[in-house]
């Protein structure tokens, strides 16, 4: 079985080096940009993923690593559809040459639109609901398939090994993160809360604690999944202080309607015993929901991550 597995996986390392990661079309204005099309994947649909190297990028020397979803938004605003950015490599360079950050990769995984809500509802969390709940909350959920466990491992047990095995990357927990806005921050704390021996820390930026599309944004399933993410949280976050927990939101757009369930869920860190330098959630008033803005803001989960 073990011998079949491995042959498995290096099957899966082989068809994604024979794919390799070029060049990308995206432009970046520091380091280097590579990208991966449909990296192989046996858990769920295949994607491309970027990588970016910082300047000066050597294999004589190892680097953390931050997984970003939404990748296709994070460099290159004349490739994304609403042509705004994150702004990533400018932002991590300044921070790197700068000394204000440990050295560091970006691993950004693309989304898959039209599965977006799949890989990213925190599925476990539908178990916190009881029947009545549950079955109010998902009627309008019929046409999702929750595959967010299987996102996850798809990083975990795919992506992962396979970048530590063709970058000079630090493999352990304390150089490993997630990074994610709006459903991508809540996978992002999902994923710290089910895989804390492999990251170290998760940063989500304007959380969609909603959790609920628009179809079902309205006052009774926000409530309802509220208070069952607040409670899959008592029950599985990491050990108190244990892990790095950034989240933040504005004030404006879809982020106006954050701030009481955002509470919630500060509320249960805070009664946990998280604090800083562990945990932060930082209110931006003025910033909406918008890659703009994520952009302007980057630089504080990345120092709160990866800060000296």
């Amino acid at each position: 079985m073990l011998i079949i597995s491995v042959m498995l996986f290096s099957a899966l390392c082989s068809r994604a080096y024979n794919n390799e990661f070029k060049l990308a079309d995206a432009k970046v204005s520091s380091g280097k940009l590579l990208e991966c099309d449909n990296f192989p994947t046996k858990l769920v649909s295949e994607r491309n993923v970027y990588v970016w190297l910082p300047d000066g990028y050597s294999d004589n020397k190892k680097y953390s690593v931050v997984y970003m979803h939404d990748g296709q938004m994070l460099f290159d605003a004349s490739k994304t559809w609403n042509h705004q950015e994150w702004g990533v490599d400018e932002t991590v360079s300044s921070l790197i040459s700068s000394g204000k950050i440990n050295d560091c990769i970006v691993v950004g995984i693309w989304n898959i639109s039209d599965k977006r809500m799949d890989d990213y509802f925190p599925q476990k969390v539908l178990k916190y609901m009881d029947s009545d709940d549950y079955n109010e909350f998902s009627n309008g959920l019929r046409t999702i398939d929750f595959d967010a466990d299987k996102y996850l491992k798809f990083i975990v047990t795919e992506l992962k090994p396979y970048i530590d095995s063709h970058f000079s990357t630090y493999q352990d927990r304390e150089h490993t993160f997630l990074m994610g806005s709006s459903m991508g921050g809540l996978i992002s704390l999902y994923g710290v809360c089910e895989y804390p021996n492999v990251f170290g820390g998760a940063a989500c930026l304007s959380m969609h604690t909603l959790m609920v599309t628009q179809k079902l944004s309205n006052e009774r399933n926000t409530k309802i999944a509220a208070v069952a993410f607040c409670q899959y949280l008592k029950e599985n976050l990491p050990k108190v202080n244990s892990s790095h927990i950034y989240i933040d939101y504005g004030d404006q757009t879809l982020d106006s309607r954050y701030a009481p369930y955002q509470q919630r869920v500060d509320e249960v860190l805070r009664n946990a015993g998280w604090k800083v330098p562990y945990w932060t959630t930082n209110f931006y008033p003025g910033m909406s929901h918008c890659e703009n803005d994520w952009a302007r803001r980057l630089f504080v989960p990345f120092m709160f991550l990866l800060g000296k």
